[in-house]
């Protein structure tokens, strides 16, 4: 294994394990095999897994039982007994093996687990003997009869072995909090901050699990001591994960996690690395996306320092990715609360995240600039803005954000191009109320460029949110400037109500038969 670097191969290997043992049991079910007592030590395996590599194992496991269950009760429907049997069997040494293998290397099993696994293991050989006689049955009015009791059994089987799951993963969830509870040794507490973030990525299930069972509280602990400071950046990314749901949210207002936070990021003592991670816990307690923030009361109290906070990294960051995280919490701010907009304008943010846009090195992804133009469109609707961005050539940033495009052609990358697009399209039509601003966008041949992406679908990427954004903006610039339309664009893309210029362009995709 440690000669193989092929990555499709690892995989490949890990991944036969969990489909052989399946095999071996099918075969060689009750026959014992007498081996030497040199060499029982062959059949171990020789790596030593970590609770980490443990825990994803059992996870793999469980996917695959989950998968295996779903497609038995498809099968079922199609009353394939055949194959309904042979999957059966399959689940029920899957299940066994997934048991054995958690406790092998689990410590100690509550009597509520043990009683589960029987349970589970006892239904599923009930299960397996119940579609042996299905199959043995030709009969179909006997089959139709006990068709409902084998839908049954499924579904306590899957009940049963959710139940194990959840009670599995909350043990190993309180394992580990309880490492870091009792701790002193930043060794051990940092792998057990790295095993937590590893079950935290697996989904927001898990992530329930880990905030009910006071893993933000525990992370929160770890921030606020001194001795810990070198694991803070990957304490405050598992917080960040962690953040994604609504438990984790309420246990970081219970502990004053946004003081904590505030303090993190005004202290110049603490490393670039820090101060990211702890942006990235503010961008995802702020996301927009989210509808469970409006009790972070205590943010407002302390968002003045916490954005002056991160102005300061956007205008130090030393990468790409410390500027993304700063700048994604700076543009969340600005949806969460209005008054964060005229907070930017005072601290002459403008002026630093057009700077930081000329500097390829700095903002050098389609999601640096989506952060960019997120910011300058929240902030375009303060009067004020117009001249900041005059002075910061803004308007040719702006032009250039129009023009927008995926190097790559990755699906991600495409939709934050196109979130680019509309957003400066949108922040144009907004600045140019001020004649300054929309003389400026005209001379730099806004219109023309307005035009082809309302008139060419493949230019926005087929996007209806980049047309509409466009067709607003060039309606407002030709209010300032009509003499730059010629008559057939007048006509069409802003003589008409906007639903009906909409319409027409949509209708412009090429067609060929």
């Amino acid at each position: 294994m440690h000669l193989i670097q092929v990555d499709s191969v690892q995989r490949w290997m890990e991944d036969l394990k969990l489909m052989t043992d399946c095999e071996c049991m099918c075969i060689l079910q009750s026959k014992p095999i007498s081996i030497e007592k040199d060499e029982q030590n062959e059949l171990i395996l020789s790596s030593q897994y970590s609770t980490c590599d443990n825990l994803q194992l059992l996870l793999k496991r469980a996917w695959i039982i989950s998968t295996e269950l779903t497609r038995i009760a498809q099968k079922l429907e199609k009353n394939r007994w055949q194959r309904v049997h042979s999957m059966t069997v399959r689940v029920n040494c899957h299940v066994h093996s997934m048991i054995n293998e958690y406790n092998t290397f689990t410590r100690s099993s509550s009597p509520e687990m043990h009683q589960l696994e029987k349970l589970l293991i006892d239904k599923c050989s009930e299960f397996t003997a119940f579609t042996e006689r299905c199959l043995q049955t030709e009969d179909e009015e006997i089959l139709k009869s006990m068709k409902s009791c084998v839908d049954e059994t499924l579904t306590t089987i899957a009940q049963y072995f959710g139940q194990l799951i959840e009670l599995v993963l909350t043990q190993e969830a309180q394992n580990l909090l309880r490492q870091i509870e009792l701790s002193g040794s930043v060794y051990v507490t940092e792998s057990a901050v790295s095993a937590l973030f590893s079950l935290a990525q697996e989904g927001a299930h898990l992530c329930r699990i880990i905030a009910k069972e006071g893993g933000v509280v525990a992370l929160f602990k770890i921030c606020r001591q001194d001795c810990f400071r070198c694991i803070y950046p990957q304490t405050l990314r598992t917080l960040a994960s962690i953040c994604c749901v609504e438990e984790g949210m309420h246990q970081l207002e219970k502990v004053d996690g946004i003081l904590c936070l505030a303090d993190i990021l005004t202290d110049t003592s603490h490393s670039e690395a820090t101060h990211a991670e702890a942006a990235a816990v503010i961008a995802q307690i702020t996301s927009p996306h989210l509808t469970f923030t409006q009790h972070l009361s205590s943010f407002l109290e302390n968002m003045e320092e916490i954005v002056t906070a991160l102005v300061k990294l956007c205008q130090e960051a030393s990468s790409g990715e410390v500027f993304l995280l700063a700048s994604a919490a700076l543009a969340n701010i600005t949806f969460f609360d209005t008054m964060a907009c005229e907070i930017l304008l005072q601290l002459n943010a403008m002026k630093i995240l057009l700077a930081a846009c000329s500097d390829k090195h700095i903002v050098d992804t389609p999601y640096s600039r989506d952060q960019v133009v997120t910011i300058l469109a929240n902030m375009s609707v303060l009067d004020q803005c117009a001249s900041e961005i005059i002075q910061g050539n803004g308007v040719q940033l702006l032009m250039e954000m129009l023009s927008e495009k995926s190097s790559s052609g990755n699906a991600a990358e495409v939709a934050a191009c196109e979130r680019v697009q509309q957003k400066s399209a949108v922040t144009l039509a907004r600045l140019s109320r001020d004649p300054e601003v929309a003389d400026a966008a005209v001379k730099l041949s806004c219109i023309p460029r307005l035009i082809k992406l309302c008139r060419s679908p493949t230019e926005r990427n087929n996007s209806d949110s980049v047309l509409v954004a466009c067709l607003a903006a060039l309606r407002r610039l030709a209010v300032m400037s009509p003499d730059g339309l010629e008559d057939s664009d007048f006509q069409q893309l802003v003589k008409p109500r906007l639903v009906d210029s909409f319409l027409l362009c949509t209708n412009m995709e090429e067609s060929f038969v």
